[in-house]
């Protein structure tokens, strides 16, 4: 299928380009060695529109298509995949679900800050104890009448100490297994909320990842997103969108990995003549543009289903399982074409294939998407 884009999309794609040369790529090094949380670009990135990017206009959000939302993460994830991830978890996972299934009380309060940038959100699904296994649930929210109370621990949040708005799904019966499962909006100061250690990562060092403690908080029941029970529906189709968001960044990992080879294999000579010369090396180059130009189209098709109002699961697992592999891959190579130099901070590479191995992992591991594949293709 071709894929043509339009002149605003090009217009968008265009500006998450400059916005990743010109703003994401200076400190981009400093920032990943003392795991420092970009706050100033994270202003910026709310005043060019970033990170509402779907959310309808009433609400403070650009109105834009999920394809401009992979466009611009791709540009964003081959400069700097901190940066990026934050985009990604306001975006799918935040501000999609509110706007998808929030009341309008919720969305006047919440999703209008959110979409702007003003603030940040996080997405808490994840535990000790129930990671892939997301009905395992060990948090609880007890009902209480007109308000939860909400005891537990969460783990792997994104955005962990500098968000103000969480999402966070919990257990209020646990008779009914995942249909007693809650999604209730927490925000930032109540009572009882506590920010765990932060985590020391391989990779994406920027973003700001923690455990969160809960001890009693008390959540007023309009806090809570869509029917009593919805919780689990809720987190899972939040997530089937989000994994579209993750595959732009491993898109935009690999792509950003292949850009710095051609060009460092383009200047580098060994034996007489530029490596690219050496059909080792050309070959790889090959390789991974053919690899890379397929998991776009994968991603694309996967953001153009949703678009589109169909069923997006499948291709959106396809698009995340297979482009995170080919992230991980081409940020491989391309340390090797690098040689030593790969080896050293100052070539960037060696970040990408750090940053490369999480898009494996975190919304749906690669062997999780290939339980999704493999139920939805023998379904029938």
């Amino acid at each position: 299928m071709e894929f043509s884009l339009s002149e605003e999309q090009l217009m968008i794609q265009q500006a998450a380009k400059d916005f990743a040369q010109n703003e994401l790529l200076p400190g981009v090094i400093e920032r990943d060695d003392a795991q420092k949380f970009p706050w100033d670009l994270v202003e910026k990135m709310g005043e060019l529109g970033f990170m509402g990017m779907m959310v309808d206009e009433k609400y403070g959000g650009s109105g834009l298509d999920t394809l401009s939302y992979v466009l611009a993460m791709e540009e964003l994830s081959k400069i700097d995949a901190s940066a990026s991830v934050m985009v990604s978890v306001n975006n799918s996972l935040v501000c999609w679900g509110l706007e998808t299934y929030g009341t309008e009380e919720q969305k006047q309060k919440y999703l209008t800050r959110l979409s702007t940038g003003e603030i940040i959100g996080a997405f808490c699904l994840s535990e000790p104890e129930a990671g892939s296994d997301a009905t395992s649930q060990k948090t609880t929210a007890l009902d209480k009448g007109d308000h939860y109370i909400i005891n537990g621990t969460k783990n792997w949040i994104t955005n962990g100490s500098k968000a103000e708005v969480y999402l966070v799904i919990a257990q209020t019966d646990i008779e009914k297994g995942h249909r007693g499962i809650n999604a209730l909006i927490v925000e930032k100061g109540m009572e009882g909320f506590e920010i765990g250690p932060k985590e020391n990562k391989l990779g994406i060092r920027g973003s700001d990842t923690h455990s969160l403690i809960f001890n009693d908080v008390k959540v007023p029941k309009e806090n809570r997103i869509g029917e009593n029970g919805f919780g689990f529906k809720f987190a899972m189709k939040t997530l089937a969108g989000g994994r579209i968001g993750i595959a732009a960044q491993a898109l935009g990992i690999a792509a950003g990995a292949y850009e710095l080879s051609k060009k460092y294999a383009k200047e580098r000579k060994a034996f007489g003549t530029e490596i690219a010369n050496h059909q080792a090396i050309a070959f790889k180059l090959a390789d991974m543009h053919t690899k890379i130009q397929a998991a776009r189209h994968l991603v694309y098709q996967a953001a153009c289903d949703k678009d589109s109002g169909n069923d997006y699961t499948l291709s959106g697992a396809m698009a995340k399982l297979y482009a995170s592999e080919v992230a991980m891959e081409t940020a491989v190579e391309a340390v090797q074409i690098h040689g030593g130099n790969g080896f050293v901070k100052d070539y960037h590479v060696e970040r990408f294939m750090r940053d490369a191995k999480i898009t494996q992992i975190y919304e749906g591991t690669s062997e999780i998407q290939k339980i999704v594949i493999s139920r939805s293709i023998l379904k029938d």
